[in-house]
């Protein structure tokens, strides 16, 4: 099931296959992401959705198939994959969603500096600018990682996991916030597992279990049978299947 409907392309997908080592995790994926769509990313583990949203940032370039992307993205990806080690403070870290805008080199004005901390102000941290990150709860992080996401003021904005391991009060806000930057008219994918928040926030879903189960209206997708299809596509998935021949003229 795929919902087709006419609108303005934010993101294209022509039978997209990617993987590792040629190995596919998603496979042949074709569909559209509306330009100002709001669609939440759902599966079993291992069903891909962390696979594709690195592929539709250009982390991860397609063993077959096109991404065509109109929209300049941002990349909000999950806790475990950061370091909290280093001693960096949150000013800083947020300080690195301005880099698109002022290279590396570039010194950071007052006015850039106020920018940064009406970010924080955004996500609640007004009174943690000079704190190191490996202080920071889960909660605190994630809030952190927000406000940097918000200094890059990208049209597409692509989520892994953003409200995992923190607490209902962070949720609650960081949900209000997706759905501020969703009225601006911004396209956002999240890779979300929640079904309730799903359905309450996300109007559109796609549903991947590696391959494609269903892509449309939310109350359309997330039906018993295609999360009972969705289940069974992944216990069936084989992980010693030969390697993806790539299509060269497709990629």
């Amino acid at each position: 099931m795929f919902s087709n409907r006419p609108c303005e392309v934010g993101v294209s997908l022509e039978n997209v296959t990617l993987g590792y080592e040629r190995h596919p995790a998603v496979h042949h994926l074709s569909g559209t992401f509306c330009e100002g769509s709001l669609t939440a990313l759902v599966g079993p583990n291992g069903a891909g959705k962390s696979t594709l949203l690195k592929g539709l940032m250009g982390l991860l370039s397609p063993l077959g198939g096109k991404i065509n992307r109109r929209l300049a993205p941002a990349y909000l990806p999950q806790q475990a994959e950061l370091d909290r080690s280093f001693p960096l403070t949150v000013e800083e870290v947020a300080t690195f969603g301005l880099w698109k805008k002022i290279g590396i080199w570039r010194p950071i004005t007052s006015t850039l500096l106020r920018q940064v901390q009406s970010a924080l102000d955004s996500v609640g941290l007004s009174h943690f600018a000079k704190r190191e990150i490996g202080s920071l709860s889960g909660g605190q992080f994630q809030r952190m990682l927000f406000a940097r996401l918000l200094l890059q003021d990208a049209p597409l904005i692509l989520l892994d996991e953003p409200f995992t391991a923190v607490d209902e009060r962070t949720t609650r806000d960081l949900i209000a916030l997706v759905k501020e930057l969703h009225k601006e008219g911004r396209t956002i994918i999240a890779v979300l597992h929640d079904l309730e928040i799903i359905r309450i926030h996300f109007s559109e879903t796609l549903l991947l279990a590696r391959e494609l189960v269903a892509w449309g209206p939310t109350s359309e997708v997330l039906t018993e049978e295609y999360l009972a299809k969705a289940r069974a596509l992944q216990e069936a998935w084989d992980e010693r299947a030969p390697v993806c021949a790539r299509n060269w003229n497709a990629a």
